[in-house]
């Protein structure tokens, strides 16, 4: 039967299951990717495990998001994390380098490889005909112990692309125009594999901000051929070697198929709060804009700085508004000095940041209160700019910077008349700029068994969590609504993410955006459950999310439905995710309410449904765990399960 890219990268890693839509499989996994964000909980996992040394092909530690060091937190946690990529094996990218996913594409991206990350956005590796994974930091570690990744088998949706994008349109229109159609739960148990002729027009810094943006549609994964595209970038980088093609076979098929045509495109634009809130920016011109920021693992190309800097050059931004740049990589900043696009954005009264997340994760540049603020990044979750009462709105290169030239949203093809301006087509280097040993190799193994992991005083062990008992009865702490993100659940900036390394201090700011009460009535409880909606636990891999609140005695998590790495997340620590049979049951239950399961180990033995009393009313419940999964919570988790088999 002939395959298209997704099935063949699937049936090339398979060592567990079928492929059906729906079963659980096991992939062997290539390459890993962790960020110092996450990455401090991996390598204390790699630490509670007793690995020696990790058993992937390359696995790489990024310093790309707490990179402001307004005390000892952050910095003594980088150094922890060279200690640890020293001792277990991994190649070190220190803070400045740049944000992982482009650093990675272009030190590292193989086509026909595998990679999973502990950052959500791992799936912008797509571009490069990879198969790339974001997972919660325990699959991460466990991946680096030598163990597959466990999955369920996705759907693959193609999307076909025809015609050619407009002047004033690019590849961040097209997701835009993806979550404009489908939302943030278009994608969920899906792989979108993008082909057709209008790839041809795509770069692989192109291709790589639409995969980034995968993971607002809730996708498992974003694929693209690995074609001529992707060849070019590969030599662009001084790669051609790594270049292998990977194309769908002749009459390949889809479980789902889309069709976009990409002339018909208009420049869009994501309203606050969500990335899912997409409307041509023609309907919303005119809001005054007092940020624009340019930078951010989705559009983190030269081009996407570069096209910016001719838009405003020779010309001052508007008066109040702050154009902020954040440079994706020393390489990227090389290449706009090189070719002269740092003076114009200098002269334009930009503002340039160091390489990094930064503004994207709260890590500074936070915007005015209820101000709007336009990014060229992929999230505008409820504060999570740094600013609670902020107004983020998610647009492309070309739509922020006609913003900084007028000091409101505009829509950037009126610029031809407003201001003369001619769409900009920068032209790119026949080789980008490569910095040597800008990353820092793994140590041979015998110098890594002499290292000593280096622990600030902030930095805790990975708290032991009890299994779950036969009988719950514990209290409802919270009832929620429709998609929760994980930056409600464990919010993320200045204030919170020094803390990542600090289970029982970090404790104290979970759910505080749902309700700021609920670290204190969790911590005087014996055990709790929250209640959510549709789609609980969007947005961010990062593993906080679960175990803060693991730390403070949540049971269970009773929703309509989950984020597929949340969910995962919660399985991988022991936190029992539950879903209702009929979702309306959610609407009966009260804060306060008693939540009592009765023979919770046979239930889980037995099959997939069970019933819970709530408030004294049953309600019938059901879990998806594989058998695998179901042996994992029964033994509070996936570590203590794993430790005695290392």
């Amino acid at each position: 039967m002939p395959r298209n890219a997704a099935q063949k990268l699937i049936a090339d890693h398979l060592v567990e299951g079928s492929m059906e839509p729906g079963s659980e499989i096991g992939l062997t996994v290539d390459q890993t990717l962790t960020q110092d964000a996450t990455g401090t909980m991996v390598m204390l996992e790699l630490e509670a495990m007793g690995l020696d040394r990790i058993r992937t092909e390359l696995s790489v530690q990024y310093v790309d998001h707490n990179l402001l060091q307004t005390d000892e937190k952050n910095p003594d946690d980088h150094l922890f994390l060279q200690s640890a990529a020293q001792r277990f094996g991994l190649w070190y990218s220190k803070a400045g380098n740049g944000v992982s996913h482009p650093v990675h594409q272009a030190h590292f991206g193989r086509p026909g490889a595998t990679l999973i990350g502990s950052d959500s956005h791992t799936c912008a590796a797509g571009a490069l005909g990879m198969l790339a994974i974001g997972v919660g930091g325990l699959e991460v570690a466990m991946a680096m112990a030598g163990q597959p990744l466990y999955v369920s088998m996705p759907q693959v949706w193609g999307v076909e692309l025809t015609g050619e994008l407009p002047d004033w349109v690019s590849a961040k229109d097209v997701i835009l125009e993806m979550l404009r159609r489908h939302g943030v739960k278009g994608g969920v148990n899906r792989i979108i594999e993008y082909h057709g002729p209008g790839l041809a027009q795509l770069t692989a810094m192109d291709r790589h901000v639409i995969a980034n943006m995968g993971a607002e549609l809730g996708a498992t994964a974003s694929v693209f051929p690995a074609d001529d595209a992707v060849r070019d970038y590969l030599e662009a980088v001084g790669r051609g070697d790594d270049f292998t093609r990977l194309e769908a076979d002749e009459g390949a098929t889809y479980d789902v198929t889309e069709h976009i045509d990409l002339s018909a495109l208009e420049p869009l634009i994501a309203k606050p709060s969500s990335p899912g809130n997409v409307v041509p920016v023609a309907e919303v011109e005119d809001e005054d804009v007092t940020q624009v920021v340019v930078g951010s693992s989705a559009n983190p190309g030269l081009r996407d700085f570069a096209v910016v800097a001719e838009i405003l050059d020779g010309q001052q931004g508007a008066s109040g508004v702050s154009v902020d740049i954040n440079p994706t990589s020393r390489e990227v900043l090389a290449d706009l000095i090189s070719g002269g696009w740092l003076t114009s954005l200098v002269g334009s009264g930009a503002r340039i940041h160091q390489s990094g997340c930064m503004g994207c994760i709260g890590m500074g540049q936070a915007p005015a209160s209820g101000r709007n603020s336009l990014r060229t990044m992929p999230r505008n979750f409820p504060g999570r700019s740094g600013t609670e009462e902020d107004a983020v709105w998610l647009c492309s290169p070309e739509t922020a910077a006609a913003a900084a030239l007028t000091g409101r949203i505009t829509d950037p093809r009126t610029l031809a008349d407003s201001h003369d301006l001619a769409y900009p087509r920068p032209t790119m280097p026949e080789r980008y700029s490569t910095i040597d040993d800008m990353l820092q190799a793994p140590l041979p193994q015998e110098e890594a068994e002499q290292v000593e992991l280096v622990k600030g005083p902030n930095i805790s062990s990975l708290p032991e969590f009890a299994p779950i008992s036969d009988r719950v009865e514990v209290p409802t702490l919270l009832v929620m609504g429709d998609d929760v993100s994980t930056d409600e659940i464990m919010p993320a900036g200045s204030q919170v993410l020094p803390f990542r390394s600090n289970i029982p201090r970090i404790a104290d700011f979970s759910f505080v955006r749902v309700d700021e009460t609920y670290p204190e009535r969790a911590k005087g409880g014996e055990g709790h459950v929250v209640v959510a909606g549709e789609n609980y636990g969007q947005g961010s891999s990062r593993e906080h999310a679960v175990i803060a609140p693991r730390y403070l005695g949540l049971v269970a998590v009773i929703a309509k439905s989950f984020a597929r790495i949340h969910w995962q997340n919660l399985a991988n620590f022991g936190v029992l995710p539950l879903e209702f049979d009929d979702p309306s049951d959610h609407d009966s239950i009260s804060v306060d309410d008693t939540v009592v399961l009765d023979g919770v180990h046979d239930a889980l033995r037995a099959g997939r449904g069970l019933t819970a009393t709530i408030g004294g009313r049953e309600v019938a419940l059901h879990h998806r765990l594989s058998d695998r999964q179901v042996d994992m919570v029964l033994a509070g988790g996936r570590i203590p399960l794993t430790a005695e088999s290392l």
